[in-house]
């Protein structure tokens, strides 16, 4: 029979990272494209003591759960926002599986077909998926280095009256950028002004390369809640990229009537996250010292990261350009303008290394001639390799451009 599927399912496109991990898996293919962490320094061991001890002392553990998620996790993780300048209590908060799923729910209460969403551009390609799936207007900010630019998000505000404004302030996805605290403190004050909602989205902010916390401006959220009064920043985070993906747990802090909302949002959904996986978590936060482990991970990925830019620093590398970031799990790679990464991709993948496109991060007028590298997941000693097998796909490429 001839399925009809709902309108919806036009506007629903495809990962570009999702379908290169599918192409990569089983061979031997050196990937710099999916965001992912190294298993090598996942907590295992510790992730598995808290699990044996949570089914050990509480069947209830495999029962159903609260919507907002387990209690005394969210007031740890609204003790860790406190100690990071947000002060959040645990009902101005829900668990969600993985921060994705925080985005979608705030968008599946907020937006109707045609409502304005405000990104930067590039931005990450998973909220581009959500709200092209909710059918937004989405609209550019234009941005540098060092944020979204402010006269134009002004005009982007009068013109459009957006419903929303989306952003990853820190440490970027896909480019590593991080906004300055002055532009941070503009684009909340215009945004409240104008009264728009700003979703920040921060799952890699912990990964910082700078031990000083006074190295990095504060979030959105801090600057927000700083000011008084309603707030008007949403923000959701992750332990995919501290602890483990696997977990798939994130959350989404708001105010309380917000939270209310996505709750009925969320039960409609799912009802509910993993209770054991929340459970865990907590019984993890106990007696693990987390913030050691983010200190670990973030100088091994620094180091990584470093590694990486110091072979594409090299001689063959000298009409590329690329900023190293100050933390996360991308650097953003642009080579001169004839190149275009989606061609070059397949034959990179035929020398055995993957890499995502920079096209796929844009909602329109793509930069066509960059590339987005993870750095994290990959081995320090395979990262050469996979640099050497870059500038050969490289090569082939420029040789097809060669006249005959």
């Amino acid at each position: 029979m001839k399925i009809n599927y709902a309108e919806m399912t036009n506007h629903l496109g495809s990962s570009a990272v999702r379908d290169i991990l599918k192409i990569t898996q089983g061979k031997d293919i050196i990937s710099l494209a999916g965001g992912l962490p190294a298993e090598e320094l996942f907590p295992a061991e510790a992730i598995r003591e808290a699990y044996s001890r949570v089914l050990t002392s509480s069947p209830t553990a495999l029962q159903y759960g609260l919507t907002e998620g387990y209690l005394p996790l969210r007031e740890q993780i609204a003790a860790r926002l406190g100690q990071q300048g947000m002060p959040v209590s645990a009902h101005e908060m829900i668990l969600t599986t993985g921060s994705q799923q925080a985005i979608d729910l705030l968008c599946r209460i907020m937006l109707d077909p045609g409502d304005t969403v405000l990104v930067e551009a590039p931005t990450y390609l998973a909220a581009l998926q959500v709200l092209g799936s909710y059918r937004a207007d989405i609209q550019v900010v234009m941005s540098d280095h060092a944020g979204m630019l402010p006269e134009h998000l002004e005009e982007q505000l009068r013109t459009h009256r957006p419903k929303l404004l989306y952003a990853v302030p820190t440490f970027n996805n896909p480019t590593g950028a991080t906004w300055s605290r002055e532009r941070r403190e503009q684009v909340v004050a215009l945004c409240r002004r104008y009264g728009v909602l700003i979703l920040e989205d921060n799952p890699y902010g912990e990964i910082a390369f700078d031990e000083s916390p006074q190295a990095y401006p504060p979030t959105l959220a801090a600057i927000d809640r700083g000011l008084g009064g309603d707030p008007c920043v949403v923000y959701t985070g992750t332990f995919s990229k501290i602890a483990a993906p696997g977990l798939r747990t994130g959350w989404i802090a708001g105010p309380a009537e917000l939270v209310q909302i996505l709750a009925k949002a969320k039960q409609a959904a799912d009802l509910h996250s993993s209770t054991i996986d929340q459970r865990a978590l907590h019984e993890l936060l106990l007696v693990f010292d987390l913030e050691a482990h983010i200190r670990r991970i973030s100088r091994e990925y620094k180091s990584r990261m470093r590694l990486l830019s110091a072979e594409l620093s090299s001689q063959r590398w000298q009409e590329a350009s690329f900023l190293e970031p100050r933390g996360g799990m991308f650097l953003w790679l642009s080579l001169p303008a004839h190149i275009h990464t989606a061609d070059l991709l397949p034959l990179a993948v035929e020398e055995g290394v993957a890499f995502v496109p920079g096209e796929v991060f844009y909602s329109e007028q793509p930069l066509r001639n960059a590339m987005r590298l993870n750095f994290t997941h990959t081995r320090p000693e395979l990262l050469p390799l996979a640099v050497k097998r870059l500038e050969t796909a490289l090569s082939r490429y420029e040789q097809r451009l060669l006249p005959l």
